[in-house]
């Protein structure tokens, strides 16, 4: 008992020399000269951060006429990172970290990792290239590398879409620099080309002057640029024909429909066909074509016995003939043979 007693004596002594040493280290740094380093630390990272966030909003304010929403996100990304590591760096040194040491372990750092991450910096600078040259930007529909979708975000790596069903494709910048980009949604003004036919006994003029009309029944086809009318071969059915018009960007599928409705109906008004393949199909009911099987294959068999037959009666009336001839050349051998008698002569 008196054991436990002061082991216990010794374990309370100990806790009260550390609390003590811990309290006497504290004091040390409760001081005037430290309280007012500590309100200098957090007045330096709340100017930081107020600086940062208003360098920020003005980025935000700037027209889009000025700066694309691809340049303002590739912006406001790198100003977070320096950020970042503005603060971070600043911390370091409150702690007596030389800052020259890390700047020359993050250069070796960053010779080793950018040859293990080529990839990712032929990324980087394919996407400062990209968006220098200006060729995309959020909500454009492109088309790279067989994939075809909206532009929604453009980072330093890869440049993201949905597409028209509805799935994010991720496309690496390098991919976009080295590849053929096609940017549907660059210019304001699309083309749109409609190819139809009619046959030989049509009029070619009548015909141009006929599907000239169907601009004028479509209100999302433009007149400025004018559409066109050609003449696009002689087919096999028919002589080919290709209608051009304008339209807005945002106006494709309502444009599409009208023009293929208004060039079947100024068609139909001018008695004007459009040729196609015709093919004649006789449909039978499942009995009447078993009955008809049925009656086909009995004829047949029975064309068949009676062929059968005749050949065999020919074959039995040949062998009878021959059977009659050779009787009846036995028994006028014999006959000769008893007209004449050598024993006669003497």
């Amino acid at each position: 008992m008196d054991d436990i007693t002061e082991a216990g004596g010794h374990a309370v002594s100990a806790f009260n020399e550390a609390l003590a040493s811990f309290l006497a280290w504290a004091k040390s740094f409760v001081t005037w000269d430290n309280f007012f380093k500590l309100i200098g630390i957090l007045l330096i990272l709340l100017a930081m951060t107020i600086i940062y966030k208003l360098i920020v909003r003005a980025v935000k304010r700037v027209p889009e006429k000025k700066l694309s929403p691809q340049r303002s996100i590739l912006i406001l990304k790198f100003l977070k990172y320096c950020f970042y590591v503005a603060l971070i760096m600043f911390i370091l040194s409150l702690f007596g970290i030389k800052l020259s040491a890390i700047w020359g372990a993050a250069g070796v750092a960053g010779i080793a990792i950018a040859f293990a991450a080529q990839t990712s910096v032929s990324n980087i600078i394919s996407g400062i290239f990209m968006v220098a040259e200006k060729a995309l930007k959020i909500g454009d529909l492109i088309n790279v590398a067989g994939e075809t979708g909206i532009v929604d975000t453009i980072d330093l790596l890869s440049v993201k879409v949905h597409t028209l069903d509805n799935q994010m494709i991720r496309i690496p910048n390098s991919t976009i620099i080295n590849s053929t980009l096609r940017n549907t949604s660059y210019f304001t003004k699309r083309r749109l080309d409609v190819k139809v036919s009619v046959s030989y006994e049509t009029d070619m003029q009548t015909a141009l002057d006929t599907l000239a009309k169907a601009p004028k029944y479509c209100k999302c086809d433009l007149q400025d640029p004018a559409p066109l009318v050609w003449f696009d071969g002689f087919g096999d059915s028919g002589i080919n024909m290709t209608l051009a018009v304008w339209f807005k960007k945002d106006d494709f599928l309502s444009a599409k429909n009208q023009t293929f409705v208004a060039i079947k109906r100024v068609f139909d008004e001018a008695g004007i066909d459009i040729p196609y393949n015709k093919l004649d199909v006789k449909v039978y009911d499942s009995e009447s074509q078993f009955i008809a099987g049925t009656l086909a294959k009995t004829k047949s068999a029975a064309e068949r016995k009676s062929k059968a037959a005749s050949a065999s009666s020919s074959k039995k009336s040949a062998a009878k003939g021959r059977a009659k001839s050779r009787t009846t050349r036995e028994a006028i051998e014999s006959e000769s043979a008893k007209e004449y008698d050598p024993d006669d002569e003497h």
